[in-house]
């Protein structure tokens, strides 16, 4: 695995492990809170994802794209159970227009 890769993968093991070990408060990727994080992931797992709610609208939007589009190739979101396809649809379907490169 390339270097930067591992650093994307070790970042987001080390962002999980906080979370679930309850000391979240601190925590944000892409300037979304673990919160909005939760609430966007029934959003993008399968076999039934379900609509954004309007916490993860809200998160997404106040969101930096750009660094969550980072991830769309990753191995990352797969290891936690997110589709890439999903996850890089959500921002349309809350309104929101993703970064021209995403």
């Amino acid at each position: 695995m390339a270097p930067g890769k591992l650093m994307v993968v070790l970042a987001v093991v080390v962002f999980v492990a906080v979370a679930l070990a309850g000391g979240s408060e601190a925590i944000t990727l892409c300037k979304m809170s673990d919160d909005q994080l939760m609430a966007c992931k029934p959003a993008v797992t399968n076999p039934n994802p379900a609509e954004p709610t309007t916490e993860c609208c809200t998160g997404l939007s106040a969101a930096d794209l750009s660094c969550l589009c980072s991830y769309k190739n990753s191995a990352v979101l797969p290891a936690l159970g997110i589709d890439p396809n999903l996850a890089m649809g959500l921002p349309a379907k809350c309104g929101l227009t993703p970064p021209a490169n995403c």
